[in-house]
Parts: C-alpha cells; sequence; structure tokens
C-alpha cells in the first residue's frame, strides 16, 4: 500500500478514536505550504484593496469626458468597501492566528472575485465617465447611479417592500400548490393520470402570455400578478417533487409497510424524506422563475415596485434611478437566492456527511 494511502488511512483512525471533525481531519493531511505558495497567496489576499486602489485611482486622476455632478459619492462608496474588506482581512488573520481557519480560508476562496469586481468598476467608469464609449446618460457612471440612489433611495425602499411583499405571497402559493400535486402525482397513479394533462398543458405556456388574459379576467391587478408569479413557481417545484418521489426506490416503500406503515406515513416519512433534494432543487428554480415573473407582473399595472418604478424612470429618461433600481433588484435577489441555498445545504447537510 502506498505511503500517502496508509498515513490517511491512520489518520482517519485517529480521528474516529479522538472524534475529530471532517474539518480538522482534513487539516491534519494537508502539506506544508511552499515559500512560493504563500506568496502567491498573500498576493490573492491583497489583490483586492490593489485593485481597488486602480480602481480609485482611474476616477480621480483620469480626467471626465462629460459633467460629473456630486463627484465625491462613488469615492465613499469605493472607500468603503476596500475599508470593509481591510476589516475583514486583518479579522481573517486574527483568528487564523488563533488556529480557526475557516474564516480565512472563505475569504481567501472570494478575494480573486472582490478584486475583479474592483476591475470591473474601473473599466465600467473609464468607457462612460471618462470616455463616452458608453453613451451618457443612456448608460449612467457609477457617480450618477449612486447619486439617484441616495436621491430616491426613500421611494426605492418602498417600491422593494412591495416587490418583496408580491414576490414572496405568488412564490408561497406555487410552493405550496407545487408541492401538493407534485407529491400526489408522484405517490399516485390515480393523482398522475387526471393532473400529468394539466400539468403538461398549463406548464410549458411562457408566463407573458398570460398577461391579455389575466387584465381581462382578474378581480384585481395585484391578484393577477400573484398569479402570474404562482404559476411559474407551481410548475417547478410539481416538475421536481414528481420527479423526487418517482424515483425513490420501491423497496424502501414494502420495507416500510413490512413494518405496518399507513400510507400517510409512507408519504410523510419515505417519499418525501428521499425525494428532499429534489424537491429543494425545484424551489431554488421557482424562486429563480418568480424573479423573472415579477418583472413581468409588475408590468400588469400595479402602483408600486421595482420593475414598476424602472419602466416609470425609463419613461421619464431617467436612467440613472432606473441603472440604481436595477441593482437594488440584483442585490435583493441574490440575497434571496443565497438564502435559499444556506437552507437547502442545511436540509441536505447529511448528504456531505455531518460534522461530529
Amino acid at each position: 500500500m502506498p505511503e500517502s494511502k496508509v498515513k490517511s488511512k491512520r489518520n482517519a483512525d485517529v480521528a474516529l478514536l479522538s472524534g475529530l471533525t471532517r474539518r480538522q481531519l482534513k487539516e491534519l493531511e494537508e502539506k506544508e505550504k511552499t515559500p512560493a505558495q504563500k506568496t502567491a497567496e498573500a498576493i490573492i489576499m491583497i489583490l483586492p484593496l490593489l485593485c481597488g486602489c486602480i480602481a480609485m485611482a482611474e476616477y480621480v486622476i483620469l480626467p471626465n469626458n462629460s459633467r460629473n455632478s456630486k463627484p465625491w459619492s462613488y469615492v465613499w462608496v469605493l472607500g468603503a468597501a476596500m475599508c470593509i474588506y481591510l476589516v475583514c482581512f486583518i479579522v481573517s488573520l486574527i483568528r487564523r492566528a488563533r488556529g480557526e481557519k475557516q474564516f480565512y480560508e472563505k475569504l481567501r476562496y472570494k478575494a480573486p472575485r472582490y478584486a475583479a469586481l474592483f476591475i470591473f468598476l474601473a473599466v465600467y467608469d473609464y468607457l462612460t465617465l471618462k470616455t463616452g464609449t458608453l453613451t451618457q446618460p443612456f448608460v449612467p457612471c457609477m457617480n450618477y447611479i449612486i447619486n439617484a440612489f441616495l436621491v430616491d433611495y426613500k421611494m426605492l425602499a418602498d417600491c422593494t417592500l412591495n416587490t418583496l411583499k408580491l414576490l414572496f405571497i405568488g412564490y408561497s402559493i406555487g410552493v405550496t400548490l407545487g408541492l401538493i400535486t407534485g407529491i400526489a402525482c408522484g405517490y399516485s397513479k390515480k393523482a398522475r393520470y387526471w393532473l400529468d394533462p394539466i400539468i403538461k398543458f398549463l406548464g410549458p405556456i411562457p408566463t407573458s402570455t398570460w398577461i391579455p388574459i389575466i387584465m381581462v379576467v382578474a378581480t384585481s391587478l395585484f391578484g393577477g400578478a400573484v398569479f402570474i408569479i404562482a404559476l411559474g413557481s407551481w410548475f417547478a417545484v410539481t416538475v421536481a417533487s414528481l420527479t423526487g418521489i418517482s424515483n425513490v426506490g420501491k423497496e424502501y416503500f414494502e420495507a416500510a409497510r413490512t413494518l405496518g406503515a399507513t400510507n400517510r406515513q409512507l408519504v410523510l416519512h419515505v417519499a418525501i424524506p428521499h425525494a428532499m433534494p429534489s424537491i429543494l432543487q425545484g424551489c431554488t428554480q421557482a424562486m429563480s422563475s418568480s424573479c423573472v415573473a415579477i418583472m413581468i407582473a409588475e408590468m400588469l399595472g400595479v402602483k408600486s415596485g421595482l420593475g414598476w418604478y424602472m419602466t416609470w424612470q425609463t419613461g421619464w429618461a431617467s436612467y440613472d434611478k432606473s441603472f440604481a433600481a436595477l441593482f437594488v433588484i440584483c442585490f435583493i435577489f441574490t440575497l434571496v437566492t443565497n438564502g435559499l441555498e444556506r437552507i437547502k445545504r442545511y436540509l441536505l447537510r447529511w448528504q456531505n456527511g455531518a460534522e461530529k
């Protein structure tokens, strides 16, 4: 047996005997880094700060191609971002010195992304404010967008709350109905016989196709918007739940029946737990569908919302405010999606083995 495998097996035995976690076992098996590797790691960690300085220098030193009112807003945002990273970097070094490497490793993993973001901001500013390659005001510079947000932040906050309200109402209804129909179709052949044609008929229809019908049929535009969001969520969760339960091995059901399980127990304690990875994946896809559908839904005539705000400001040629709303949309939906991913990882932590 090779020496590396012998060492790995020995460490695994030690971990079992001493109660070490998987992370601690991984640290035992890691080789000592060479000076070149340590230098490369140090460069990667300070790279976001260097790129932030480049973005700052590009904005301050290069002459503007067009008028730039209140120019220091962008400088403050860049400086704040660099300070936040610097604080996180210092904290990670302190915790690493104490033997807590997890935060340092996460920051090390994300550092190239932060550096790329600063470079992107520098390039974007160069193409808009400095050279006019991307014509203003149709493509506003970052300073214009930040100023627009600072001027209209109260209305943006109100529109954000209304968008989130509409999103979660439609998403919750769609996911609930999707779980019911998906589990019913996946477990019961009779339910699948009657519901499968409806799923195949309604599911593939694009969300925008429903707008003319909803405007005529719906008793309220808000209810119509909820229906459009719920429909996309329903289809994604239904298909995922149906597929997950259909793929559960028959031997699990037979073993449970042998032990005296009822149909209700078969669904709740056998079918759903085994199909949970597929169901959660469907819930994540449903959120992506909802984020797309909500922009279409807010075109129905709702009085507030980020999609409505963008359409309204574009009509008045306030492109800086439209871009500000776009950034808020990206930020909010990124947080929501990351939250769902965290919930999914927590519920499925058994897949990779729970740490002891």
